[in-house]
């Protein structure tokens, strides 16, 4: 018995660290994110950093509920599915906010930051990989990893077709598919903590 009450405690230890230089990662994705994105006039930027800050504050309720009941980790799972779902929301206003006043998105910029934020969660996926598999909390900040390098590489192509086409719509575009993007991940979440016994 003691023998499994210690691998619960490693794998608690396991978690918490990976959930902490995740949380880190995100916080400072946000920051630089949101400031470039205003400063480049990119929604898919504005966008992918609400997203960033969506995930600092996911992977901040799963470090909670690290080592706790299952009931509070399902309960985590659940919060953090709703938030993106929130944050999901208010991306796709400001998409059309955007599309209805305009915008003029600055397309070297826009992949500049998009190829950052790509090697930033390239490495948060390879951490959180090991317990993509494990508790739904666990679980939830996977599926959340994974989206984001997929909207990373939307943002890329999106700054490569702004500078191409020279248009701002393939930046509302990609704004508007993370906006969903997010949104389907929160409900897939959701969709998980609810099945959870």
């Amino acid at each position: 018995m003691a023998n499994c009450e210690c691998n619960i405690e490693i794998n608690n230890h396991e978690q918490g660290k990976v959930l902490i230089i995740l949380l880190g990662i995100n916080a400072l994705m946000f920051l630089v994110e949101i400031t470039l994105g205003i400063i480049s006039e990119s929604t898919a930027l504005i966008a992918d950093s609400l997203d960033m800050l969506a995930d600092a504050a996911i992977y901040g309720i799963a470090l909670y509920a690290v080592g706790r009941a299952g009931a509070l980790k399902t309960r985590a799972a659940f919060a953090s599915g709703i938030l993106q779902l929130l944050f999901g929301v208010v991306v796709a206003i400001d998409v059309l906010r955007r599309l209805i006043w305009g915008s003029d998105p600055e397309s070297l910029l826009m992949i500049a930051v998009g190829l950052l934020a790509l090697i930033a969660n390239t490495i948060c996926l390879l951490l959180i990989a090991k317990h993509r598999q494990g508790e739904v909390h666990m679980r939830a900040s996977w599926i959340f990893s994974k989206n984001d390098v997929i909207a990373n590489l939307g943002i890329i192509l999106g700054g490569g077709l702004v500078y191409f086409l020279d248009s701002r719509y393939p930046d509302l575009i990609i704004g508007m598919m993370i906006s969903i993007l997010v949104m389907r991940g929160g409900l897939l979440i959701i969709k998980e903590a609810k099945s959870e016994p």
